[in-house]
């Protein structure tokens, strides 16, 4: 199992409908995926989604750093000694969490592809069959938002309202709007991705609130750890932690201040599957909530979030693995089951995907002449 190559291909996938975030709108979406190959000739998938704007990370910056500065380094390593991997990779270059992340998951893949079974069983063993699942509503519209939310209720009974662009109140009333409209046949979220100040954020969550919506997702900017302590203590709704908890040491610390009722735990952003579980595992320990969050992963992305998901006692509060349902096209053979509004955790070897190989070739982002 000693790594033979390492091969990354950066592809631009079609989107339903441009995605409205509080950083970026999103009208089409970017991957770096990645490949490595054994000795033995045992393949992995990884994919490495990546929303414009949301961390420090591009593309191309995240290929040119396993190209160039990893990937060398990495042949000939024995793949098995994953926690090793990951500490050589921590040798080699600090940080880039998201080229790191999507290296370690192609590696899983090939771990539990040679062994024969789902991933999941690399982490202790799946605990949910299935995880319920959230779609994220990005319009900035009212009645879009609303039409939207009546025609994906068929699959989803979980809604997440990005409210963090434009003006706070016209926000609130926005999702207020939604949350009325849908009434009882569906349980409403909002996510503000860092973007209100503190004062805004204490009249908003007041306001949503006694509105009824459900949870609040990083109302402050990530590094304001105390004042998302303020807000949990002050308000009985849920407010989540997702920019502000980055890697485990974020997490001890959030934990310890009381900083947040819940973390939106990905792969991605926390640097790879074992990361998350440290994440997820401090969390547990603290008693916070999970909650499994997107970097809007295709389908091995999204089979490799829920196949770690799926490990995790705490995860009660959903996941947002919506990526399938937005995409509107995909590298990847389905592998992703939907049924009773939850994802099914897929039980095949590995992640269970099956590369593509003329769709790659078909979304491949053309160098820059």
């Amino acid at each position: 199992m000693k790594l033979h190559s390492i091969d990354t291909t950066i592809v631009d996938l079609p989107v339903a409908r441009p995605h409205k975030l509080a950083m970026a709108v999103i009208d089409r979406h970017s991957q770096v995926i990645v490949r490595v190959r054994t000795e033995c000739g045992v393949e992995g998938l990884g994919e490495i989604a990546i929303i414009p704007h949301y961390g420090e990370e591009a593309p191309g910056a995240i290929k040119s750093m396993i190209d160039e500065v990893i990937a060398p380094y990495l042949v000939g390593y024995d793949i098995r000694r994953l926690e090793g991997l990951v500490q050589f990779m921590d040798q080699i270059i600090k940080n880039n969490a998201y080229a790191k992340g999507g290296i370690e998951m192609a590696c899983v893949d090939a771990i539990a592809r040679a062994m024969n079974v789902p991933a999941y069983q690399l982490f202790g063993g799946k605990l949910h069959d299935s995880i319920p699942l959230l779609w994220v509503l990005g319009n900035g519209v009212i009645d879009k938002d609303i039409a939207e939310a009546e025609s994906r209720l068929g699959d989803y009974k979980l809604f997440l309202v990005k409210i963090g662009k434009g003006d706070p109140r016209e926000n609130v009333d926005r999702a207020l709007a939604i949350r009325d409209a849908l009434g009882d046949r569906a349980q409403v979220r909002v996510d503000i991705n860092q973007g209100w100040d503190e004062a805004t954020a204490t009249w908003g969550i007041g306001e949503l609130q006694a509105g009824g919506i459900e949870i609040i997702e990083q109302p402050l900017p990530g590094h304001n750890v105390e004042g998302m302590r303020r807000l949990t203590e002050r308000f009985t709704v849920p407010i989540m932690a997702d920019e502000g908890v980055m890697t485990a040491q974020d997490a001890l610390r959030i934990a310890q201040r009381n900083a947040a009722d819940a973390f939106s735990v990905k792969v991605t952003k926390h640097g790879g599957m074992l990361r998350t579980k440290q994440v997820a595992n401090i969390a547990q320990a603290a008693g916070i909530r999970l909650f499994g969050g997107t970097m809007i992963e295709g389908q091995i992305g999204t089979s490799a979030y829920a196949q770690i998901f799926s490990t995790m006692p705490n995860l009660t509060l959903g996941a947002q693995l919506f990526g399938p349902h937005l995409l509107t096209d995909d590298i990847a053979s389905p592998v992703i089951a939907f049924k009773d509004h939850a994802l099914v955790v897929p039980d095949l070897p590995g992640f269970g995907v099956t590369l593509d190989t003329d769709k790659l070739k078909f979304y491949q982002r053309q160098a820059a002449r």
